[in-house]
């Protein structure tokens, strides 16, 4: 079965309220920095994290590398595409606007190379955005002849900037790259594990600790006994018949030592059952049971979780020519004590289920495979005594019965009622100590032979278990999307998304004033992010909104990340007038929600994110997540956009367009 399958989730009903089935902080070393590093090496981090779809933190680090001394047509090339990624003019506060053209006016300074090229053409490109009537035939034929590295990143960071006939004229360009990129490094087959549970450390059940040092220190006295015993009872004999007692002693020490050597066998060694693989309920977790009003204990939630995930695992790995119910019952005792195994190894850990499921569908599969090979029960049947065995075992205590009884009527016989007492007192003195010498010597035998085999048990399930757990991660770490890789999708997906908007409504990009997409994740969703980057979900809501001279026309459609599939699309069109009122609601242990007021209708509520607060490691900083996550689901953007239209209509979208940026100066 592919890996992808067991990762599958379920889709809830589009808008009900939304649910994590499942989430997963990847550990990172990108993303973060010390406060001592480098100028280069902060420069660095902040190009990843720009690739990577984090445009807040990158201005932060390129700024700082700057600050520090390291400058030059390069990183000034990245920090502009930093500076406008994400954002349009109206984002841009007066002293970002300041710093660009500074930035502008420093060109001319750098030396002539291909990266004083690109950022030159960048300018350009914002000059004529912001000069009425200027031609661009002259920068689109400089931007076209850039490397396609920097071609593409200017294309890609500048997207909400350019409109208009200069995006009319670049857009089949990036409509052919989102094209040629969206479905690029076996997408559909990999997104799977992007959001597939960290796998926590392979464990397994130790050996308990051995209960036969009262058994050990109550040996010697009963073994004393036994000799003294037996001792005195063959002197009387040899007193009363020396002929007879001389055969009678060494058939009863023959019978005694075959005994000993063959009822090892049977009796002194500890053999596994199902039952017994089953941990103590003493050892559970003080929270593994509940009461409920009743008084019945019930099992706590995780270890019904394990068990579920048993029963699973064990229905859709089976042997060839077992049905899921015939193998269900076949294996009812196995499950049930590899659940309890389990149960008890991860409890404290405070983990999902997921987490541990590598290892029960490890176990699952080791269960088909020893059926196969028609092993499955061998380890419960190991060490069983053979029928020689238990024969000469019953033979032999049998023959010291005999040779005890026979010893005893030979110290009576021919003696006075003087002797009888004493020859009794022997006889039952030797068949009590050496009924309960053997018995502690066999207690010592089967702890000592259950600690040898439970340690070699231990040895061989943790060795296997490691082994089966480097294998997984090793697939999960091979098979994971990169970050940038998954932002790539998710643009290519935005790309496609507005292009069929744009194809609907028959517009082109002279017909838009501006637009802006919200990306939120659906009603039920598995997301996943890496250590200081935003959640990225396995299911989205993408909510397009095109302002036109005439209103505005908002698309929304519910992304399946994986294949790129969508469902249920919704439109509706309004004036700039019936847009009266924009909230933005946020709370920590819920999320952050978007309302919409419009005057013919009732309040819309958006969910933009989920509260992610719970999830953060100690070096993380809750505010700068939570903007990390809001300016990558487009939604600052998105809310200062539609507030400003709220309050003002179209007339502030003409205020703040890209004709009131006074043109980027450059000489040289």
């Amino acid at each position: 079965m592919n890996p992808a399958d067991d990762a599958a989730y379920s889709s809830a009903a589009y808008n009900s309220n939304v649910g994590i089935q499942a989430q997963v902080v990847h550990e990172s070393t990108v993303n973060f920095v010390h406060p001592d590093a480098s100028p280069q090496e902060k420069y660095r981090v902040g190009v990843q994290l720009l690739e990577d779809g984090v445009p807040s933190r990158a201005r932060e680090m390129i700024t700082d590398a700057i600050a520090h001394g390291y400058d030059g047509a390069e990183v000034r090339f990245h920090w502009v595409l930093a500076m406008l990624s994400a954002r349009t003019h109206h984002d841009l506060t007066t002293e970002e606007v300041q710093r660009l053209r500074y930035t502008s006016r420093l060109v001319r300074t750098f030396p002539e190379d291909g990266w004083k090229e690109a950022l030159r053409v960048t300018f350009d490109l914002l000059a004529v955005l912001s000069t009425t009537g200027s031609e661009t035939g002259p920068v689109l034929k400089q931007l076209q002849d850039l490397p396609r590295h920097q071609h593409d990143a200017i294309l890609r960071h500048l997207d909400l900037m350019l409109t208009g006939g200069l995006k009319d004229e670049l857009w089949a360009d990036t409509l052919g790259r989102a094209r040629a990129e969206r479905f690029g490094n076996d997408r559909s087959r990999r997104v799977w594990a992007y959001f597939a549970p960290i796998p926590i450390g392979a464990r397994a059940a130790a050996p308990r600790p051995s209960t036969a040092d009262a058994a050990k220190a109550a040996l010697p006295v009963r073994a004393a006994l036994l000799v003294v015993s037996s001792a005195f009872l063959w002197g009387l004999a040899l007193v009363a018949d020396p002929a007879r007692a001389i055969v009678e002693l060494p058939v009863a020490l023959g019978a005694g030592l075959t005994a000993a050597r063959f009822g090892v066998r049977w009796w002194g060694r500890s053999r596994p059952t199902l039952a017994a693989e089953a941990p103590a309920p003493h050892l559970h977790a003080p929270d593994s049971t509940a009461t409920t009003g009743t008084g019945t204990a019930t099992e706590s939630s995780f270890t019904k979780g394990v068990r579920r995930s048993f029963d699973h695992y064990f229905s859709v790995r089976r042997p060839h020519g077992f049905t899921s119910d015939a193998w269900l019952a076949h294996t009812d005792q196995i499950r049930g004590s590899l659940a309890a195994e389990i149960a008890d190894l991860y409890r404290e850990s405070r983990i999902p289920v997921n987490r541990v499921d590598w290892l029960i569908r490890y176990l699952a599969e080791d269960a088909r495979n020893r059926c196969n090979n028609g092993t499955l029960f061998d380890r419960y049947r190991q060490d069983q005594a053979s029928a020689r065995t238990k024969a000469l075992t019953v033979a032999a205590l049998a023959t010291l019965a005999a040779a005890a009884l026979s010893a005893f009527g030979t110290a009576v016989s021919g003696a006075g009622q003087q002797r009888v007492p004493w020859a009794f007192l022997a006889v039952l003195g030797a068949v009590w100590s050496g009924h309960a010498t053997a018995s502690r010597w066999l207690e010592v035998r089967r702890e000592e032979h259950r600690l040898v085999r439970e340690t070699r048990e231990y040895q061989e399930d943790l060795t296997d278990r490691q082994i089966a757990y480097q294998r997984w991660k090793s697939f999960l770490d091979e098979t994971r999307p990169s970050e940038l890789e998954m932002e790539t999708w998710l643009t290519c997906d935005k790309t496609s998304f507005v292009d069929e908007a744009l194809r609907y409504h028959r517009l082109t990009w002279r017909d838009l004033i501006t637009h802006t997409i919200l990306v939120a994740p659906a009603p039920s969703y598995k997301r996943g992010r890496v250590r200081g980057g935003p959640w990225r979900y396995s299911h989205y809501v993408f909510r397009l909104f095109l302002f036109t001279q005439d209103g505005i026309r908002e698309i929304s459609s519910e992304f399946n990340f994986s294949d790129a599939t969508r469902r249920n699309e919704q439109r509706s069109n309004y004036r700039f007038d019936a847009l009266t009122s924009v909230q933005v609601t946020e709370n920590a242990d819920i999320g952050y929600d978007l309302e919409l007021l419009l005057a013919n209708g009732p309040a819309r509520k958006i969910r933009v994110k989920d509260a992610d607060a719970h999830q953060l490691a100690p070096t993380e900083n809750a505010r700068e997540i939570s903007e990390i996550n809001l300016s990558a689901a487009g939604s600052t953007h998105t809310f200062r956009l539609l507030e400003g239209i709220a309050a003002d209509g179209k007339s502030w979208i003409e205020r703040h367009g890209p004709d009131s940026l006074a043109p980027f100066q450059m000489a040289g």
